[in-house]
């Protein structure tokens, strides 16, 4: 049989003559293909040495088994090719059923038969020979030589079969065929050296093609097929059944278990569990007919099993990379949510933790060697492309993978803690700043030094100055910066970067994760002990809870050896001569104070913080350590619950309780008049962490609700009170600097924080921006901050006044400035618990903070309504339900449901490819709306393409206006979407955590904003009867006083009355027995118990002042006093004060409060005059004129905002969770697109057609056509309209009007009606 020739040459290794000595030809000889391919087999077959590896086999009693295999991958892969063929075959013929293969280890006879269709039995043309001899008995033929056919098949080079041919000793070769009707059998011996003679039958039944032979195993230096190799055989047998859709594989005659490529999938995870034990959960999906997938969890980093065209490629190839990519992509993106922690995960890393199975069909594959057993085609020449359904990336997620991957991050993350930590005890530690190390730390003593952690550096240089009396070998110093960080709720990236807590760690010596609950393991570390020396106030108590925290969640059996203690100073200091006296909590202060009767003739110093005490001061507290030095000592679990409850995002609810106890424990107590609880008395030596959290760490916890929720009463949080209070006791009649006032109000109200944070706050406080202050009580004299970028744009408070606003006072009427209780701090009187508005100011400006269990959102309502609701209350009517109103505001706010609105901007469209957007929602800034929404819309995103072409902005510093380029098509698909939507112009907001501080000093939750006004009416009203008893009884005392002025004058003058040269105890006696009053006005006051008004007199008061009569109204009169005219004056005066005395009894106090809101609203108007814009139709002022570029495009087709149902569905589903929650985080509800791409009606109507039914409600179903609704009434009169006491719920709405409807007749209509808004809306917001 002729073979076909190649050029490759081989040296030969024989020589004839010389030895030593190879002639040319004997050097370079031409072997043909076949001599070629047996002398170098490595090139065709892979190696065939035995090699050792690890490879999945299959083995008798254990099933598949992932294990060491001894095998020579040349006779694995001469199977391999006849095994492949068989599966291609079912490529050819889809009926193709069943495949056999039978391995005989004792006959060394391997067979493959398949009952797909047969080769054709007819003889080539070409080549002279039968097409199943000239396929397996001749080199380089093959049927796949067709590149340009697409084919699914395993074969393309042409070696295959004839390789396993020349490797064995006897290779046969017999099918049938349907077309020819024949049956062809041939046999080919001795390495495919020598043929049989074919054998050729006529045949008539069902094809087959079957090839058995009889490997050469001393080529492969074998001489039985082994145990390895034959359960190698088997596995590939298993893996054609599972991977080759439809067929039946028989081994040994015996049908294998497996039903396709999901249960062969099974039996790779027979007996696998996850972390927990659980069996792994495998997410199996077919995505075509040419793509199956199965996906589960690793613990042996990345493993896969694949299968091209039924080719086993045990190394992967691009076919595994394509579809690992899209889990991984999505996986990471769930892992970045979850990951607390801060490691950084990288695909491979999530890639790690898959176990991927891939079973397909690709067109013309290509494999990087013979063996096939990584696949080199690109993807985008697979022919079919494999898209993984989002159900399948979700189940991906839930299957194990992501917990798997968060527990190595977690592993991951513990051991690079693991690295900042030393195992080894060191005397001395480097890279430490500001240490000052004590000499034993690390040493045989280190049990008995103590680690001194101070608040700052001050407090570390009075530590430093103790350290003088104690010695420095036993003590170290070490200053934190501020507070330190929670880590029980921090991220393990935020714990790494965090150089104090690393400090500390290596200070103390201690290592994560370990047990210090046996005495003997405290010895590892260099310290046996912390002392924790804070200020004395709230944030000190909260410094020293983060620290407790800190030992408690990484190391709680320290806590256990009682390893914490603090160093208390005193908080106040009182001296008497030569007597001084310690006090180290207030309230032990006030029980001294008043039980010493002249404790006013003490000295008392206030100590705020440790900076306060001097050096010597400090030897004094360290050299009597035992009054000072409190121990921690645990007490129990309940000492574990105070600190998880303290610090515990878990324990959101526990926390409100444990506050929510405190206050009304503290309320209790001051109705009472019982002293508040204290922890340092005079016999305090220990401390239970218990102890520490409820009774002093609450009390930050607390203070820090009063910081950042405001007051029912006046909706100031204590900052702002104190700027209100120092500009109503300055009075100033000039503007003054915003930094020099800032000053003034530390000095006058004993402000304890930063300066910075008290500018920002008079900064807040003036701010008159759209979507900030609805009513401003100060005046914003310069740069104060725009609705660009929402205030943060104002200038330097050294550059900026400002001065309160004429409408302060008649908010905050000066007249009961005397019925407030005021507070005491550093024994100076600053401002009150509250102020008591006409109005309530917390719905004016509305509302925001997070405090500690709670937080609070309370949105702007408009000043006019309110007003408006507080008459219909005074008349004994309902309040009337209000709507969300924001001065300025031009865009509409709609109610969704109960606390819920829809916040709109403003849209139109111009033409069919322009929009103008004139109005953002409230508090959507105008630079970050560009930035955020128009830029990628316009450049487009990794994720969105463009949406718009170009767009042009005209805004100004109060105004909006975009001009949107788009094309018509796009225009068309987002207002049929929604063009708010798309374009972000809508925004939720919602009013469910209206909670407030009410008149007592506790946390009140409101439903509505009708419950607030409710409150609000109640306690002013009080206040009002109040005032008009106070006013009378000082108009009486003041006429009294008047009374007695006069009489005494007259009396002088007509010398009843002599003074003159007389003692003044005998003086004051004589002017008692004649019937004078003592000073009516004090004695009024006094009687009142409040103190008198002038802070700096009443130092220089003296005994007789305070203890006898007064009568220096009288005697300090000037002498000109006694004369005709100032008698009659003050006769005069006290008749006008008889007469204000009368009119005042007449009036009752609401005729009280509603002069004040007369006032008040006068005043309003004025201001809304002056301030008016030019061309908007009052002020007096300058006309600036406006380029028109700015204003709206009046012919613009204005788009109505919708509130669907969905959206209603969306607010409802909301509601319903936020019932049951706890959570201190606002909710908020998200608002869902409308799905039918139709536009609901708002209920719009003509402003004339029906008369108003309220002050601000005009409320019929609205008739005519849709655009008729839109261009009449104004955005804001919308608002108005849905005041009504019914909710927009209730109200149905009209039937959409005919689209057509819209002409371009309409369009002066609208260039008219789009000046109306202005206007109106500036009235309705009450400017």
């Amino acid at each position: 049989m002729e073979v076909a020739c190649n050029t490759n040459v081989s040296p030969i290794d024989d020589c004839s003559k010389d030895p030593k000595r190879l002639s040319v030809e004997r050097i370079y000889q031409k072997k043909t293909q076949l001599e070629h391919i047996l002398l170098r087999p490595d090139s065709y077959i892979g190696s065939v040495e035995p090699v050792t590896q690890q490879m999945w086999v299959y083995d008798e009693d254990v099933g598949l088994n992932c294990r060491d295999v001894t095998f020579v991958p040349g006779l694995y892969k001469i199977f391999d090719e006849i095994l492949v063929n068989a599966a291609d075959n079912k490529q050819r013929d889809k009926s193709m059923s069943c495949i056999k293969v039978n391995i005989d280890v004792e006959n060394n006879t391997i067979s493959v038969w398949n009952n797909g269709k047969g080769i054709p039995v007819v003889e080539h043309k070409v080549e002279k020979v039968f097409v199943p001899a000239l396929i397996f008995g001749q080199l380089l033929t093959s049927s796949n030589y067709d590149d340009k056919e697409k084919k699914v098949t395993g074969g393309r080079n042409g070696y295959g079969a004839k390789l396993c041919n020349i490797f064995s000793t006897k290779f046969t070769v017999e099918t049938a065929c349907k077309e020819s009707k024949r049956t062809f059998k041939q046999t080919w011996y001795d390495n495919m050296g020598r043929a049989g003679d074919a054998s050729i039958k006529p045949f008539d039944g069902e094809e087959f093609t079957c090839i058995t032979f009889r490997p050469d195993l001393p080529k492969f230096k074998m001489s039985i097929l082994d145990k390895d190799t034959v359960a190698l055989m088997t596995r590939r047998a298993y893996d054609i059944a599972g991977s080759t859709k439809g067929v039946r594989v028989f081994f040994n005659s015996k049908k294998l278990p497996v039903s396709g490529f999901r249960s062969y999938v099974d039996m790779y995870l027979k007996d696998k569990v996850d972390e927990q034990g659980e069996t792994l959960t495998v997410i199996h999906e077919i995505v075509s007919e040419r793509w199956e997938v199965c996906l589960t969890m690793s613990e042996k980093g990345f493993q896969q099993v694949s299968f091209v065209n039924s080719i086993a490629t045990t190394k992967g190839g691009r076919h595994i990379d394509y579809v690992a990519d899209q889990v991984i992509g999505k996986l990471i993106e769930v892992v970045k949510k979850k990951n607390k922690a801060g490691v950084v995960v990288k695909p491979f890393q999530v890639k790690n933790h898959m176990w991927l199975f891939v079973n397909c069909l690709i067109e013309n594959p290509t494999f990087d060697s013979q063996t096939k057993e990584n696949m080199t085609l690109q993807q985008k020449n697979f022919g079919s492309t494999c898209s993984l359904s989002d159900k399948f990336i979700k189940q991906a997620t839930s299957c194990g993978i992501v917990e798997s991957i968060m527990n190595w991050v977690k592993f991951k993350a513990q051991s690079q803690l693991n690295k900042k930590c030393s195992a080894v005890k060191h005397t001395k530690i480097k890279g430490v700043p500001k240490l000052d190390d004590a000499n034993d730390a690390g040493g045989k003593n280190s049990m008995g030094c103590t680690l001194i952690l101070t608040e700052g550096d001050s407090a570390k240089t009075l530590a430093v100055s103790g350290l003088g009396v104690v010695g420095r070998d036993r003590y170290g110093v070490f200053p934190l910066r501020g507070k330190m960080l929670n880590v029980r709720e921090a991220s393990h990236k935020q714990i790494m970067e965090n150089a104090e807590i690393n400090n500390i760690i290596k200070i103390l010596g201690l290592q994560y994760k370990k047990n210090y609950s046996d005495p003997d393991s405290l010895k590892t570390l260099r310290y046996g002990k912390i002392m924790i020396m804070t200020d004395q106030d709230q944030d000190g108590s909260h410094i020293k809870g983060l620290l407790i925290n800190f030992i408690h969640h990484n190391w709680p059996s320290l806590l256990r050896h009682n390893f914490l203690e603090e160093f208390i100073t005193p908080i106040i200091k009182a001296s008497y001569k030569k007597t001084q006296l310690s006090f180290y909590s207030i309230p032990e202060f006030d029980a001294w104070k008043e039980s010493q009767p002249n404790h006013k003739s003490w000295k008392v110093k206030y100590y705020k913080g440790l900076g306060t005490s001097t050096s010597q001061e400090a030897k004094e507290y360290f050299s009597d350590m035992q009054r000072h030095r409190i121990p921690f000592k645990y007490s129990g679990p309940e000492d574990d619950e105070a600190i998880t409850l303290a610090f515990s995002k878990k324990k959101v609810d526990e926390r409100k309780e444990w506050l929510t106890n405190f206050m009304i424990n503290r309320r209790q107590r001051r109705e009472h008049n019982l002293p508040e609880e204290y922890l340092y008395g005079q016999s305090t030596k220990s401390l239970s962490y218990n102890d520490f959290v409820n009774k002093e760490l609450v009390l930050f916890s607390n203070s820090d609700n009063e910081r950042s929720i405001p007051c029912l009463v006046d909706g100031l949080k204590p900052g702002q009170r104190k700027v209100l209070f120092c500009c109503f006791k300055r009075n100033d009649k000039r503007e003054v600097k915003v930094a020099q006032l800032a000053g003034s109000v530390a000095e006058m109200s004993a402000y304890h924080h930063g300066e910075v944070s008290l500018m920002m706050t008079i900064v807040g406080l003036a701010q008159n921006f759209v979507g900030s202050n609805n009513l401003n009580l100060l005046q914003p004299l310069g740069q104060f901050g725009t609705r660009l970028h929402g205030g943060k744009d104002s200038a330097s408070p050294r550059y900026i006044f400002t001065m309160l606003s004429p409408l302060a006072r008649l908010l905050f009427p000066s007249m009961d400035d005397n019925l407030l209780k005021y507070n005491y701090d550093d024994n100076q009187r600053v401002e009150p618990e509250w102020y008591i508005p006409i109005i309530p100011t917390v719905l004016v400006n509305g509302a925001e903070g997070i405090g500690t269990g709670w937080a609070s959102k309370i949105p702007n309502y408009d000043i006019r309504e309110i007003i408006s609701n507080i008459y219909r209350m005074l008349d004994g009517e309902e309040p009337l339900p209000m709507l969300p109103s924001y001065k300025g505001f031009r865009g509409t706010i709609e109610q969704v449901m109960d606390n819920q609105y829809m916040n709109n901007g403003e849209v139109a469209i111009i033409d069919s490819t322009t929009i103008e957007i004139s109005e953002l929602p409230v508090k959507s800034w105008t630079q970050s709306y560009k930035e955020n929404v128009l830029e990628p819309m316009l450049n487009g995103t990794e994720k969105v393409p463009p949406l718009i072409t170009d767009y042009k902005d005209y805004h100004t510093d109060t105004t909006v206006r975009f001009v949107v380029k788009m094309t018509a098509e796009k225009l068309a698909e987002a207002e049929a979407a929604g063009l708010h939507k798309v374009f972000k112009l809508q925004s939720p907001l919602t009013c469910n955590s209206m909670v407030l501080f009410d008149h007592v000093g506790s946390l009140k939750k409101y439903e509505s904003v009708q419950d607030i006004l409710k409150d609000f009416y109640e306690l002013r009203m009080k206040y009002y009867v109040l005032r008009k008893d106070w006013l009378a009884g000082m108009l009486g005392a003041e006429s009294a006083k008047l009374t007695n002025q006069a009489r005494f004058i007259l009396e002088k003058i007509q010398g009843t009355l002599v003074i003159e040269n007389k003692p003044k105890k005998e003086l004051i006696r004589m002017l008692q027995q004649m019937g004078y009053d003592s000073d009516p006005v004090k004695a009024w006051k006094q009687a009142q118990e409040k103190e008198e008004m002038e802070d700096e007199n009443e130092e220089e008061k003296t005994e007789e002042d305070t203890s006898g009569p007064d009568y220096n109204y009288l005697l300090s009169m000037p002498m000109w006093f006694l004369t005709k005219e100032k008698k009659e004056e003050l006769c005069k005066q006290r008749d006008a004060k008889l007469t204000e005395l009368n009119t005042l009894k007449k009036k009752s106090p609401a005729d009280l409060w509603r002069e004040d809101l007369a006032a008040f609203s006068e005043e309003l108007t004025v201001l809304a005059n002056t301030s008016m814009p030019a061309g908007k139709g009052a002020g007096k002022g300058k006309a600036v004129k406006v380029k028109q570029e700015t204003l709206p495009t009046p012919q613009g087709r204005r788009v109505v905002p919708r509130v669907t149902s969905t959206m209603k569905a969306e607010a409802n589903r909301k509601a319903d969770l936020k019932k049951g929650e706890g959570k201190r985080d606002e909710t908020y509800f998200s608002a869902a697109a409308s799905k039918t791409g139709k536009q609901t009606t708002l209920h719009f109507k003509p402003v004339t057609k029906n008369p108003k039914k309220n002050p601000w409600s005009d409320e019929e179903a609205v008739s005519g056509s849709e655009m008729e609704t839109e261009e009449v009434v104004a955005p804001r009169e919308r608002v108005e309209r849905k005041t009504k006491g019914e909710s927009s719920d209730d109200q149905v709405p009209a039937p959409k009007a005919p689209v057509q409807g819209k002409t371009k007749a309409a369009a002066p209509k609208k260039a008219t009606a789009a000046k109306k808004p202005a206007a109106s809306k500036k009235k309705a917001a009450g400017i």
